[in-house]
């Protein structure tokens, strides 16, 4: 057995994290310890991610990490197969970006002892979550994400941070119940709540009263994570008010957390189901294109104008996902790396000018002329507009060719109309935002400090956005060969089962 081939490989980018968590919390008396030990311990996570991918990639065997050697459905299951892999690389390559930017940041809350560890916590449970191979310990990691994320708003320099908090908390707690009544209607239903057993249950089982109510308790869950319309009226409100290295995480790839759990429900655990699951999710999606762009025009605050963006641009995902086609969910998978990307670089720009501004806010109020001093962020920012608005050569470009392309070749003319008209709206509030901040004259009263945030991490991932836009090729490949593993849902459950079926 290889390096590559090892199944202890699943486990190291959940439990990389976590140790360095636990060593932060240890040594909270040396913030700057805590700052470089969260990166290194980032940097060796991601790596192993790139590992994770590159192990698997064409040779449909997905990796499966038992824990204590108990043989699924009765122990822990984690498994990395291509769906997995490219979400956590996902997530990692945005959280280790997230940890550069903090400690360039100037924000009070970010030499607090607890945040660096905080930080890593929410990284092991957005990566646990996504290695899972069990609802119940899913139930658990996103229970550990969503705590460290409250934790991590509350102690937020923004006066509103303990609101937003409070309201995050709550609608997580919701979603968790939904969670938890969904793992129990399975539990009584089935006996088991390992997804691949369930898989080949609920295929052979006739539909009944519980496994519908799962169906409609994961279906909100999934909703509330996703902030999905008309669920989403907590996000501007929260990630506005959290702290840019944390809003940069939650708006980019927390809330892709969703459109997995989406995924894993119309492929593998309620694929009888998935037509009405992939019904809804276009309706869904359309409606948050529409109503996410509109609220996007008219907001006040460009951290609150990002947040309204995602949920227009979850809307695309949950469209690629909802039309069901091949390459419609190969656009879906793309879609939601690629503004992962885009939108975490955007966040950190607008934490960047904000803490630039003589008053630190990210208002349009204050922030109007405050970049016309800072004509490198104003690059950027231009960057990642036109990543946003899908226009060449930025990878948004692929985003939005692919789900129109998907939308031609199935026919889903009337959708592919309404959101080709939502698709201006991008472009609309991401100018109105540039020509405020970096062309208008600023009030008498404001001025541009001559020093605020770093621009390290928003400079790498711009520059990605301009790589995955340049050689989409490779990326491209990668996700149809993901969708050809997810359209084959015996290659998951002969990995985690084996002949014990």
């Amino acid at each position: 057995m290889t390096l590559f081939s090892n199944p202890h490989l699943v486990a190291l980018p959940v439990f990389i994290p976590l140790l360095t968590g636990v060593i932060g919390l240890l040594s909270y008396h040396f913030s700057r310890f805590q700052a470089w030990l969260s990166l290194m311990g980032m940097a060796l996570s991601l790596a192993c991610s790139f590992i994770l991918l590159f192990s698997i990639a064409g040779t449909e065997q997905p990796l499966v990490f038992q824990a204590g050697g108990w043989i699924a459905p009765f122990g822990i299951t984690l498994i990395a197969d291509l769906l997995s892999s490219v979400f956590v690389l996902m997530s990692q390559l945005v959280l280790v970006a997230g940890v550069i930017y903090a400690m360039g940041s100037k924000d009070a809350c970010v030499s607090y002892p607890t945040f660096y560890p905080l930080f890593l916590f929410l990284a092991t449970g957005l990566t646990g979550a996504l290695l899972t191979g069990d609802i119940f310990n899913f139930f658990v990691f996103v229970e550990l994400l969503a705590i460290s994320s409250t934790v991590l708003t509350a102690i937020s320099d923004d006066p509103y941070g303990v609101e937003a908090a409070y309201k995050y908390f709550y609608m997580s707690q919701l979603a968790a119940f939904f969670i938890l009544l969904a793992v129990g209607a399975l539990y009584v239903s089935f006996g088991t709540l390992n997804m691949a057993h369930l898989s080949v249950l609920v295929q052979q089982s006739a539909s009944g009263m519980m496994p519908s109510l799962a169906i409609a308790f994961l279906f909100a869950a999934f909703m509330i994570k996703s902030a999905t319309f008309p669920f989403h009226f907590w996000q501007p409100d929260f990630h506005t008010a959290a702290p840019t290295p944390v809003s940069a995480m939650l708006s980019s790839v927390v809330v892709k957390l969703g459109a997995y759990g989406f995924i894993r429900m119309t492929t593998l655990i309620f694929i009888d189901n998935a037509e009405l699951i992939q019904t809804l999710l276009t309706v869904l999606g359309i409606a948050g294109i529409c109503y996410g762009g509109i609220s996007a025009i008219g907001t006040h605050n460009i951290k609150r104008m990002l947040a309204y963006s995602t949920l227009a641009q979850v809307g695309f995902i949950l469209v690629g996902i909802g039309w069901g086609t091949a390459l419609s969910m190969t656009a879906a998978i793309i879609f939601a790396f690629n503004h992962s990307i885009i939108k975490s670089a955007m966040l950190m720009l607008a934490g960047h000018v904000a803490s630039r501004a003589s008053i630190k806010s990210a208002s349009f109020d204050i922030v109007t002329g405050v970049g016309r001093k800072l004509p490198l962020t104003g690059f950027l920012f231009f960057l990642g507009s036109m990543g946003l608005a899908g226009i060449p050569p930025t990878n948004g470009f692929i985003n939005k060719m692919m789900i129109f392309k998907s939308g031609i070749q199935s026919g889903h003319f009337y959708g592919l109309i309404l959101i080709g008209l939502a698709s201006t709206f991008t472009l609309i509030y991401t100018m109105r935002a540039f020509m405020l901040i970096f062309w208008q004259e600023p009030k008498e009263t404001i001025y541009t400090k001559p020093k605020g945030d770093l621009l390290f991490a928003p400079i790498a991932l711009i520059c990605l956005v301009l790589v995955l836009g340049l050689f989409a090729d490779p990326f491209i490949e990668l996700a149809g060969e993901t969708v050809n593993w997810l359209n084959d849902s015996q290659i998951y459950i002969k990995a985690v089962m084996g002949d014990r079926l």
